[in-house]
């Protein structure tokens, strides 16, 4: 009993439920560890009793929480008061630190003067902390006043500017404490008048001019052909993160070293402006390059081989070294500095990492012990002897965040309404960059995953440390801002990879079997708020792929906030009732809506049976072929079926590519804000760019775009294809949502 108590009050879940109306029990050993991860020693009865006893202190003493939320309308109305500051002692002195530098005093009323309703979201949201105090602010006479008169009432709560603040209370009888004060608008922007676009794999992508996979530069030509040609209003592209170097290098982009810094293998050579400035010799060298990458872009896009992102990276690293030796002009040198200035201790640290795997290897954990502290003296005379090498990492994390700024400069001028679409990876990979940047935010000897449920009996691991939640809450979220608002600063739009992370994520102890995990809680209004905030402060649409096991309240906690969520065709049936397809105007508006994802067959294979086969091949079925094949052809049939009956099928059920045009008349009959298209479909593509549960036996994240018959397709082949558009003729210019009226 004091174990399930001390887990509850460090949001540590003691079971979990794999399917409606099944429970299971957490093993105590798997709370025991995740606790220690949170530095909670629960170890023996004597350790459970004395951490209980001091949580239960701790909670009772405190006078705030660790985040306290206000939700600004967009009338720019006064709010309430925060429910989090409802129950203060009278006379209770708060300080209130704004991010501008100024500094406002209120006072705690007493609890009389104090009315406060609690709005819906509030309701619905997690418990508060244990201890978390309830108190009411009120304005102090004098010091401090928070812009027009406040009016007669002392209980109303400021208008505060949105921000990330700092709370100090003190209390009469003496007790101090402090929070950090999140004021966010209360929905993030929206994607404006109903959309379609791309989404593809930006390496999939191979035009006449990549070194042997897609880059920014055909980032910045898709967007503008699909925008300004086809009326397209987003491209929506895999994680651009900082990959993990090695030989080979992991190709999947889920898996990064960072998530705070683009990774250069994305750079377009040609486009550095220095290319144009190198000496003779170094041209001569820079041309032999480019005859290397030709041939590797050949033996993609004509020879059948395979995306080879190691041999990619292994000629641009040798152009873009070069390229480092040509001087900056003083205009660009300035720009340079003031990148390093504005990235401050952060890029540093990436460079740092950087240059210290060359030297030792990309596993960290594995360096010479002082290493492993970036904050020890061996790694400071290290940064100093390794200037050189820091420079040249940080000088392409400049290079490849122009290029994403161009990239989002040709959506823009194309006259997309989102623009680029970028992504956030749920983790970053145990041994990479941020993970020993930010040691102390991340649970040491855990893992992200899932629990077992009715697809996968054995649950999954995933590999990558979860942040802690108390290291967040302490640190008022700087590690998760800092993400947030690096990853926005070039982003029309962020779709967020497994959004349920916001709420809980499945912690899986190192050494265990991830049926061996639990839930661990995050504080979802907080986190939601940071990035209402940050999304806000970019202009940026958010998107959340919330797929899968849902809990209760998450997507409704998510669509007050307007982030979007994820539906994808085949799996929008209504599993409450007759499990029969939902009609379109059944789906919610509040969404991305798309026939397929990078992880999921494409709409050709999934008509055509192909990826049954494909997973029949690999010995990946759990049931015999022939009862795969029938449950399969029976659910494509019946969505046929609902195609055919709305009249979205005028070239029957056996064209295969009428097939795809009728899913997608269909998915433009829903009440979607975002219709997104996979590119590949456009083409007739029957491969899986990811086939989950495969490693070596798929070519996973290494596949280019390619036709019906298998022959990868350029980006010049796909602007020409007449496939694609006849697909595209589906897609009005502007799509407004049905029964929409004009404004």
């Amino acid at each position: 009993m004091g174990l399930a108590r001390l887990a509850e009050l460090h949001g540590v879940a003691t079971a979990f439920s794999p399917a409606r109306g099944v429970t299971v029990a957490v093993p105590d050993a798997t709370v025991v560890a995740v606790l220690a991860a949170l530095g909670i020693d629960a170890s023996t009865p004597e350790a459970v009793r004395a951490a209980l006893e001091r949580a239960e202190r701790a909670a009772a003493e405190r006078l705030l929480p660790p985040t306290v939320v206000v939700w600004r309308g967009a009338d720019g109305g006064r709010p309430g008061i925060p429910p989090a500051l409802t129950g203060l002692p009278a006379g209770t002195q708060l300080r209130l630190a704004l991010e501008s530098g100024q500094e406002l005093d209120w006072t705690a009323p007493p609890a009389s003067m104090t009315s406060v309703t609690p709005t819906a979201a509030e309701v619905s949201a997690p418990p508060a902390p244990p201890g978390a105090a309830r108190t009411a602010a009120a304005p102090a006479r004098g010091a401090g006043s928070a812009g027009p008169a406040d009016g007669p009432d002392p209980a109303r709560w400021p208008q505060l500017p949105l921000g990330v603040h700092r709370l100090h209370a003190r209390a009469p009888d003496g007790r101090e404490d402090r929070a950090t004060l999140v004021v966010a608008p209360d929905h993030a922007p929206g994607p404006g008048a109903r959309s379609h676009g791309f989404l593809v794999q930006l390496y999939s992508l191979l035009s006449a001019r990549s070194w042997g996979m897609g880059d920014l530069g055909d980032l910045a030509e898709l967007a503008a052909w699909s925008g300004r040609s086809l009326g397209a209003s987003f491209v929506q592209v895999n994680p651009l993160h900082a990959g993990v170097p090695g030989a080979p290098t992991d190709p999947s982009p889920y898996r990064p070293s960072s998530r705070r810094f683009p990774d250069p293998v994305h750079l377009r050579i040609e486009d550095v402006p220095e290319y144009a400035y190198a000496d003779p010799a170094a041209r001569r060298r820079l041309e032999a390059l480019r005859d290397k990458a030709a041939e590797l872009r050949e033996s993609v896009l004509a020879k059948g081989a395979l995306i080879d992102r190691d041999a990619v990276w292994e000629l641009k690293r040798e152009a873009l070294e070069i390229l480092h030796r040509v001087p900056l002009g003083p205009g660009r040198h300035a720009a340079y500095c003031a990148f390093l200035a504005e990235q401050g201790q952060a890029l540093e640290d990436h460079a740092t990492w950087c240059a210290l795997a060359e030297v030792h290897g990309s596993e960290w954990h594995a360096w010479p012990a002082a290493l492993r502290d970036p904050r020890s003296p061996l790694t400071a005379a290290a940064r100093t002897e390794l200037t050189d090498r820091i420079d040249f990492h940080s000088r392409l994390v400049w290079l490849t965040d122009e290029q994403l700024a161009a990239a989002g400069r040709a959506a823009r001028q194309a006259g997309m309404e989102v623009g680029i679409v970028h992504d956030l990876a749920v983790g970053v990979h145990p041994g990479g960059a941020d993970a020993w940047a930010q040691q102390d935010a991340f649970a040491a000897g855990m893992s992200v995953g899932a629990p077992p449920d009715a697809f996968n009996a054995h649950g999954q691991d995933w590999g990558l440390p979860p942040w802690r939640p108390d290291a967040l809450a302490v640190s008022g979220y700087a590690p998760y801002r800092g993400l947030l608002r690096g990853i926005l600063r070039n982003a029309g739009a962020l779709r967020i990879d497994h959004v349920m992370g916001l709420f809980r994520l499945w912690w899986v102890p190192a050494g265990s079997p991830p049926t061996e995990g639990a839930y661990v809680r995050y504080d979802a209004e907080a986190m939601l708020a940071v990035l209402v905030l940050e999304a806000h402060r970019a202009g940026a649409v958010v998107v959340g792929e919330d797929l899968g096991t849902v809990e209760p309240g998450v997507r409704e906690a998510l669509s007050r906030r307007g982030v979007l969520g994820t539906s994808v065709l085949w799996f929008e049936r209504d599993w409450d009732g007759d499990g029969r397809p939902l009609a379109p105007a059944e789906w919610r508006e509040g969404c991305v809506a798309t026939a397929t994802t990078h992880d999921l067959p494409s709409t050709a294979a999934r008509l055509t049976g192909g990826h049954v086969e494909l997973r029949h091949r690999l010995g990946l079925l759990a049931r015999p072929l022939e009862e795969e094949r029938t449950e399969d052809t029976a659910d494509v049939a019946e969505w046929l079926g609902l195609l055919g009956a709305l009249g979205l099928l005028p070239e029957g059920a056996d064209d295969e590519e009428g097939g795809i045009r009728a899913v997608y008349r269909y998915l433009l009959r829903t009440p979607a804000r975002m219709v997104g298209i996979w590119l590949p479909d456009a083409v007739g593509d029957r491969r899986p760019q990811n086939l989950p549960g495969t490693w070596d036996q798929y070519p996973n994240w290494r596949l280019p775009v390619s036709d019906a018959e298998g022959r990868p397709t350029s980006l010049e082949e796909l602007a020409a294809s007449p496939r694609l558009h006849r697909l595209l003729d589906v897609f009005p210019a502007r799509t407004a949502p049905p029964g929409a009226r004009p404004s």
